[in-house]
């Protein structure tokens, strides 16, 4: 039994905005949360197998990135400052058509190493040849869900369906179960009903949810609503769609009754602010989303339309983007946004009975945030201190399922030079360069 034990830490559980415990410990056994407490109250105190010394540290739950496309790492500045549609039909998709699985690998690897190195250890992503996506997870330690992309109107279509469930087969519940999996259709306006009737079928079949772009513009509202004469959040709703675990992405434009439906019916809805706003899609009316009880996480989505990985980044920006779009300074205060970015992510993605809390019985997906640099000084409120001034560099430790893969800011599971040359070299013969 390998016993790890963090020590010194002020440790923010995230079971409440009260559950904050001054110099104390986590003991994690063979990737369990197995103890927190006071120092020295941990079982078996003197016969650990690691020791983390974290005086100056705050220790809290690792970050939940619950919408992105990894791989799209590849692309990072390849496509800025254009409108949504423009920007796929133009550069994304006709530079997608060159990728191979080995691209997505390293593009894979790349997304990972950015999200470890800014404290995030759990992802939702969505792609093709995720297969090589998921090796990249298991070689890297970090955690998972998975999903095709499957684009219905495609020729590929019925093929992303047979992969989509080999892809179930193959790896849900692998990588000591630090990889999940679920089905990807794209969104209303790439899916038609009878391809999503099939998702349907196959996610029954399967036993797993589903995870796919809502409402992202005004475009596909006003199209969906013209083609089906109801709203896209309506439009799935009356297919059916919402009565499996969905992870519905953006959510953007929406109607009082599609808020209605997203809260009572949604699995969970991943918030990307900042990927919304660079395309100009619109800012997605979370505080009203929240007010009904529904669960909101967040998102960065792809570092083509974002361009980074960075979730604390996300989270302040989608914290001042509500407030001043709904002029009220009271919403989603300090701590409901690291609940966002924690706990919060995890439900959304039918993950909160294993992570996002800091609690005996949860995984150990766990992170050490700096504190002792002059931006996170005085400490007033430590909640605000991470939410509002904190960045990805004070993240200084990450330890997913138990296991240490970033030490004093030294990443321990990827070559960092070897992953950015390959991916430099791929993504120049891609785009021609």
């Amino acid at each position: 039994m390998n016993k790890l034990l963090i020590r010194g830490a002020t440790v923010l559980t995230m079971e409440g905005q009260d559950a904050i415990i001054k110099t104390g410990e986590i003991l994690m056994e063979d990737g369990w949360i197995t103890h927190v407490g006071l120092p020295g109250s941990a079982p078996g105190y003197f016969d650990m197998d690691e020791v983390i010394e974290a005086d100056g540290m705050v220790a809290m739950p690792g970050f939940v990135n619950c919408h992105t496309h990894a791989a799209m790492t590849l692309l990072r500045g390849y496509a800025d400052d254009l409108p949504l549609m423009q920007w796929l039909n133009e550069k994304i998709w006709p530079f997608e058509d060159k990728l191979t699985g080995e691209d997505v690998y390293w593009g894979s690897k790349l997304a990972c190493l950015e999200m470890i190195k800014s404290g995030t250890t759990c992802f939702g992503d969505m792609y093709a040849f995720m297969d090589d996506v998921a090796r990249a997870v298991e070689e890297t330690g970090m955690r998972a869900v998975l999903s095709r992309g499957m684009i219905g109107v495609a020729p590929t279509g019925s093929n992303a369906l047979q992969e989509a469930e080999e892809l179930v087969k193959n790896w849900n519940g692998k990588a000591d179960g630090r990889i999940t999996v679920m089905l990807g259709p794209h969104a209303p306006y790439t899916c038609p009903p009878d391809y999503l009737a099939k998702v349907m079928d196959l996610a029954a079949k399967l036993k797993v949810g589903i995870h796919i772009h809502v409402s992202e513009t005004r475009t596909e509202f006003y199209d969906i609503l013209k083609q089906y004469g109801k709203t896209p959040v309506q439009h799935l709703d009356s297919l059916g769609l919402f009565k499996y675990p969905v992870l519905a992405a953006h959510c953007v434009h929406l109607e009082q009754e599609d808020i209605e439906i997203l809260a009572q019916k949604a699995m969970g809805i991943a918030y990307n602010p900042q990927s919304n706003m660079k395309l100009a899609s619109g800012i997605a009316p979370v505080a009203k989303l929240l007010d009904l009880g529904a669960t909101v996480g967040l998102g960065t989505d792809s570092t083509a339309s974002n361009n980074n990985l960075d979730i604390l980044e996300e989270l302040r920006v989608g914290s001042f983007l509500q407030k001043v779009d709904t002029m009220n300074a009271e919403v989603i205060p300090a701590y409901r946004a690291l609940q966002m970015a924690t706990i919060d992510g995890a439900l959304s993605m039918g993950l909160g009975d294993r992570v996002g809390l800091i609690k005996e019985g949860m995984r150990a997906d766990i992170i050490l945030i700096n504190t002792k640099e002059p931006h996170m000084c005085p400490q007033h409120n430590l909640f605000a201190n991470i939410a509002y001034s904190a960045n990805s560099a004070d993240v200084n430790t990450v330890i997913i399922d138990g296991k240490v893969v970033m030490l004093d800011k030294v990443v321990l599971t990827i070559n960092e030079e070897e992953v950015m040359a390959e991916v430099q070299e791929r993504a120049m013969r891609l785009a021609g360069k």
